[in-house]
């Protein structure tokens, strides 16, 4: 049996003004594209290609469920949680490409 991984992750932009939440099941290709840009929505827009934070599931109901309470919560809830994983708002994403 294949055991799924399903992800929650936060994206900002350089200077961390800027917060979007969203959910893959390929969290590598995912944050790919939106370094590409290849899609011409709110995270090319406000240049949100830094991946800061971002959670593990096994089942897509309970990511998607997170997802909306991240979405639904404050600003300030969202900066708590990444400044607990990610004090220094590093690109989680760094290593990850050529």
């Amino acid at each position: 049996m294949k055991v799924h991984q399903y992800f929650v992750y936060i994206l900002t932009n350089k200077a961390n003004t800027v917060l979007y939440v969203g959910v893959s099941s390929d969290l590598h290709n995912r944050i790919l594209e939106h370094k590409k840009k290849i899609y011409k929505g709110y995270t090319a827009k406000y240049a949100c290609d830094k991946l800061v934070y971002f959670e593990q599931f096994q089942w897509i109901d309970d990511a998607i469920a997170r997802e909306k309470q991240l979405k639904a919560g404050s600003r300030q809830k969202k900066i708590d949680l990444i400044v607990a994983a990610n004090p220094s708002w590093g690109d989680l994403s760094v290593d990850w490409y050529d």
